[in-house]
């Protein structure tokens, strides 16, 4: 929480920066954007306060999740606002690159932090191989919730703001994907990214210390 705290903390002073100096404040949705970021967060910390509660069928419990869930496709959202850079001054685009890149990755880290929360409650209800089909179905559900947001233009909170939005533009995707290369392969390979990438990083936080992984050396057997 401290290491994500103070990226975010930097990113946003960065982004702040970037407005004062260019009198533009185009690239403030950055810090909108990393503000969703870590709502997912938020919601998987109170999820797992409830579970360890002994809450984990208490209607507030199947709340937060639900929440997290409908949030956590903002985490890797950041990543398609690299399509800003298209229409930006060219002799930014490196400052532009850097910023959305560090918020990108912020966020990334905090979708994955809460995932691996909320993958902990459901090894421990459901057991290990049930976790991972658990990963899988988030992350082609927020391929889906990313292609809907990037595309679609809706939002989170549209379930409640405009719920017949947002029934019409799932019907219309549902009725005929292939209709157009979007609606099928953007949420295929984002959803792919997204597992991917969580997969690395799991495997990176579980490898053994380096203490541990050192092989001992066999002494040679002396002469008889």
């Amino acid at each position: 929480m401290l290491a994500l705290t103070f990226a975010s903390a930097t990113t946003v002073a960065l982004v702040i920066a970037r407005i004062v100096v260019t009198h533009n404040i185009h690239y403030g949705f950055l810090i909108w954007n990393l503000f969703l970021a870590w709502l997912p967060m938020m919601f998987a910390l109170l999820a797992c306060e409830k579970f360890r509660g002994g809450e984990p069928r208490n209607w507030r419990f199947a709340a937060l999740a639900g929440a997290w869930l409908l949030f956590f496709p903002n985490a890797p959202y950041i990543f398609t606002d690299f399509i800003h850079l298209v229409h930006g001054p060219y002799r930014q685009f490196w400052v532009d690159l850097t910023l959305i890149l560090m918020c990108a990755l912020t966020g990334l880290v905090l979708g994955f932090v809460s995932l691996y929360l909320m993958q902990s409650l459901v090894r421990q209800r459901f057991g290990q191989i049930a976790s991972w089909l658990f990963i899988a179905g988030v992350a082609g559900l927020s391929g889906f919730g990313i292609y809907l947001g990037r595309f679609l233009r809706l939002n989170s909170w549209d379930i409640i703001a405009k719920p017949v939005k947002l029934y019409n533009g799932i019907s219309t995707c549902a009725a005929n994907p292939m209709a157009n290369s979007h609606t099928f392969t953007f949420p295929l390979l984002f959803g792919t990214f997204i597992f991917l990438a969580y997969v690395m990083l799991y495997t990176l936080t579980h490898l053994p210390r380096p203490e541990m992984a050192v092989i001992p050396r066999r002494e040679l057997p002396g002469p008889a």
